[in-house]
């Protein structure tokens, strides 16, 4: 399961020109389920989105965990981040997950979020939307944990 998380200081998701998810300062999180994700694989990156430390403390040092700052937790699904880029023109989906599986661990992603964490938006699976958002720094981080809960090093 692969998060491109943003620190950002706004970020929202619309769908059909209609905002469904806003956040303030956070975390905007892409969210990418690969073939043999389960709900392990969820549980270890919400752990992970958290816990990273991408804020800065006092000093202007990235000590400072989204749960230390309070901030805002955005969640998008997007299938893309999944795909084998790796020969040719054109990208292949064969290592996404199926759109099922997608959809059912996205929606667990987010009920786990809700359920340990107070500020949790989100996108829509499988809809068209339009995700703007102002990154701070810029800060951008990919964060991986592979099928059996491992984290590349």
């Amino acid at each position: 399961m692969i998060g491109l998380l943003q620190r950002v200081s706004h970020a929202q998701v619309a769908v059909e020109g209609v905002v469904i998810a806003a956040i303030e300062r956070g975390a905007l999180v892409m969210v990418g389920i690969e073939a043999g994700d389960g709900t392990v694989q969820a549980n270890r990156l919400l752990e992970r989105l958290l816990g990273y430390r991408v804020f800065p403390d006092d000093e202007g040092r990235m000590n400072r965990s989204l749960r230390d700052i309070g901030g805002g937790l955005l969640l998008v699904p997007q299938f893309t981040l999944a795909a084998d880029t790796g020969k040719g023109a054109r990208p292949s989906f064969s290592t996404a997950a199926p759109p099922e599986t997608g959809q059912r661990l996205f929606e667990f992603l987010v009920t786990a979020a809700q359920a340990c964490y107070p500020h949790v938006a989100w996108g829509r699976f499988g809809a068209d939307m339009k995700v703007t958002l102002t990154n701070e720094g810029p800060v951008t981080f990919w964060l991986q944990v592979r099928p059996g809960g491992s984290v590349p090093s």
